[in-house]
Protein backbone atom coordinates (compact mmCIF):
# COMPACT_ATOMS: atom_id res chain seq x y z
CA UNK A 1 0.00 0.00 0.00
CA UNK A 2 1.36 3.01 -1.01
CA UNK A 3 2.59 5.93 1.27
CA UNK A 4 -0.12 8.56 1.58
CA UNK A 5 1.13 11.94 1.63
CA UNK A 6 -0.17 15.97 1.38
CA UNK A 7 2.44 18.85 0.54
CA UNK A 8 1.50 22.14 1.47
CA UNK A 9 3.75 24.77 -0.52
CA UNK A 10 4.51 28.61 -0.97
CA UNK A 11 7.16 30.63 -1.96
CA UNK A 12 8.15 34.18 -1.98
CA UNK A 13 10.29 36.92 -2.75
CA UNK A 14 10.81 40.38 -1.66
CA UNK A 15 11.34 42.47 -4.56
CA UNK A 16 11.00 39.95 -7.74
CA UNK A 17 14.34 39.76 -8.04
CA UNK A 18 15.05 39.85 -4.39
CA UNK A 19 15.35 37.79 -1.25
CA UNK A 20 13.24 35.17 -1.17
CA UNK A 21 12.22 31.90 0.80
CA UNK A 22 9.71 29.37 0.88
CA UNK A 23 7.63 27.12 3.05
CA UNK A 24 6.80 24.09 3.31
CA UNK A 25 4.35 21.67 4.86
CA UNK A 26 4.05 18.00 4.84
CA UNK A 27 1.61 15.82 6.09
CA UNK A 28 1.49 11.60 6.34
CA UNK A 29 -0.78 10.34 8.88
CA UNK A 30 -0.08 11.22 12.52
CA UNK A 31 3.20 13.41 10.97
CA UNK A 32 3.67 16.58 10.34
CA UNK A 33 6.78 18.49 9.47
CA UNK A 34 7.60 21.58 8.35
CA UNK A 35 10.64 23.15 6.52
CA UNK A 36 11.44 27.06 5.26
CA UNK A 37 14.74 28.32 3.56
CA UNK A 38 15.77 31.26 2.38
CA UNK A 39 17.73 32.68 -0.61
CA UNK A 40 19.96 35.78 -1.42
CA UNK A 41 18.50 36.60 -4.61
CA UNK A 42 15.88 35.05 -6.37
CA UNK A 43 12.10 34.95 -7.90
CA UNK A 44 8.94 34.48 -6.41
CA UNK A 45 8.69 31.77 -9.32
CA UNK A 46 11.80 29.96 -8.72
CA UNK A 47 10.81 30.11 -4.99
CA UNK A 48 6.95 28.56 -5.68
CA UNK A 49 8.85 25.66 -7.73
CA UNK A 50 11.54 25.32 -5.77
CA UNK A 51 9.32 24.63 -2.07
CA UNK A 52 7.65 21.58 -4.47
CA UNK A 53 10.79 20.51 -4.91
CA UNK A 54 12.06 20.52 -1.26
CA UNK A 55 8.85 18.93 -0.39
CA UNK A 56 9.15 16.33 -2.76
CA UNK A 57 12.73 15.41 -1.56
CA UNK A 58 11.67 15.00 1.98
CA UNK A 59 10.22 11.75 0.70
CA UNK A 60 11.90 8.78 1.83
CA UNK A 61 10.26 5.96 -0.01
CA UNK A 62 8.99 5.71 -4.19
CA UNK A 63 5.62 5.46 -5.33
CA UNK A 64 4.16 8.02 -2.93
CA UNK A 65 0.42 9.07 -3.19
CA UNK A 66 1.67 12.59 -3.19
CA UNK A 67 -1.32 15.37 -3.19
CA UNK A 68 0.67 19.08 -3.26
CA UNK A 69 -1.61 21.82 -2.60
CA UNK A 70 -0.21 24.92 -4.08
CA UNK A 71 -1.83 28.63 -4.74
CA UNK A 72 0.91 29.21 -7.80
CA UNK A 73 -0.58 28.98 -11.00
CA UNK A 74 2.98 29.04 -12.34
CA UNK A 75 3.39 25.54 -10.76
CA UNK A 76 -0.10 24.20 -11.20
CA UNK A 77 -0.82 25.01 -14.92
CA UNK A 78 2.52 23.84 -16.74
CA UNK A 79 1.84 19.91 -15.38
CA UNK A 80 -2.01 19.80 -15.10
CA UNK A 81 -2.43 21.35 -18.09
CA UNK A 82 0.50 18.72 -19.55
CA UNK A 83 2.53 21.48 -20.59
CA UNK A 84 5.49 20.55 -19.04
CA UNK A 85 5.89 17.55 -20.48
CA UNK A 86 5.77 19.34 -24.36
CA UNK A 87 8.39 21.85 -23.17
CA UNK A 88 10.79 18.76 -21.82
CA UNK A 89 10.27 17.04 -25.36
CA UNK A 90 11.20 20.21 -27.08
CA UNK A 91 14.34 20.98 -24.67
CA UNK A 92 12.63 23.75 -22.31
CA UNK A 93 13.85 26.27 -25.20
CA UNK A 94 12.95 29.59 -24.26
CA UNK A 95 11.70 28.27 -20.69
CA UNK A 96 12.67 30.13 -17.55
CA UNK A 97 13.96 27.99 -14.73
CA UNK A 98 14.39 25.24 -16.72
CA UNK A 99 16.66 23.84 -13.70
CA UNK A 100 14.33 23.58 -11.36
CA UNK A 101 11.45 21.91 -14.04
CA UNK A 102 14.20 19.54 -14.57
CA UNK A 103 14.79 18.80 -11.13
CA UNK A 104 10.93 18.80 -10.31
CA UNK A 105 10.40 16.56 -13.17
CA UNK A 106 12.87 13.55 -11.55
CA UNK A 107 11.43 13.41 -8.40
CA UNK A 108 7.69 13.97 -10.03
CA UNK A 109 8.58 10.70 -11.68
CA UNK A 110 9.14 8.23 -8.83
CA UNK A 111 5.59 9.01 -6.87
CA UNK A 112 1.91 9.52 -8.10
CA UNK A 113 1.25 13.00 -7.51
CA UNK A 114 -1.62 15.29 -8.05
CA UNK A 115 -1.07 19.06 -7.84
CA UNK A 116 -4.26 21.19 -6.42
CA UNK A 117 -4.15 24.51 -6.93
CA UNK A 118 -5.61 26.66 -4.15
CA UNK A 119 -6.59 30.51 -4.07
CA UNK A 120 -3.67 32.35 -1.97
CA UNK A 121 -4.49 34.08 1.11
CA UNK A 122 -7.73 32.86 1.41
CA UNK A 123 -7.64 31.87 5.38
CA UNK A 124 -6.96 28.11 4.12
CA UNK A 125 -4.89 27.11 7.48
CA UNK A 126 -2.05 25.25 5.86
CA UNK A 127 -1.04 27.58 2.86
CA UNK A 128 -1.46 30.47 5.36
CA UNK A 129 1.44 28.95 7.64
CA UNK A 130 3.43 28.18 4.34
CA UNK A 131 3.32 31.73 3.66
CA UNK A 132 4.66 33.01 7.07
CA UNK A 133 7.32 30.07 6.72
CA UNK A 134 8.53 31.35 3.32
CA UNK A 135 7.77 35.16 4.29
CA UNK A 136 9.87 34.39 7.48
CA UNK A 137 12.59 32.77 5.49
CA UNK A 138 13.45 35.63 2.97
CA UNK A 139 14.02 37.75 5.86
CA UNK A 140 16.43 35.76 8.01
CA UNK A 141 20.43 37.03 8.05
CA UNK A 142 22.16 33.81 6.48
CA UNK A 143 20.00 32.88 3.51
CA UNK A 144 21.54 30.67 0.81
CA UNK A 145 22.28 31.46 -3.08
CA UNK A 146 19.89 30.33 -5.61
CA UNK A 147 22.66 28.59 -7.44
CA UNK A 148 20.75 28.15 -10.35
CA UNK A 149 19.27 31.58 -10.13
CA UNK A 150 20.06 33.54 -13.51
CA UNK A 151 18.89 37.03 -14.13
CA UNK A 152 18.79 36.85 -18.01
CA UNK A 153 15.92 34.25 -17.33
Amino acid sequence: MAVKVTIYTDGAASGNPGPGGLGVVLISGNHRKEISRGFQITTNNRMELMAVITGLEQLRFNDCDVTIVTDSKYVSEPVNQRWLFEWERNGFKKKKNTDLWIRFLQLYRKHNVQIKWIKGHNNHPENERCDQLAVAASRMENKEEDVGYCPED
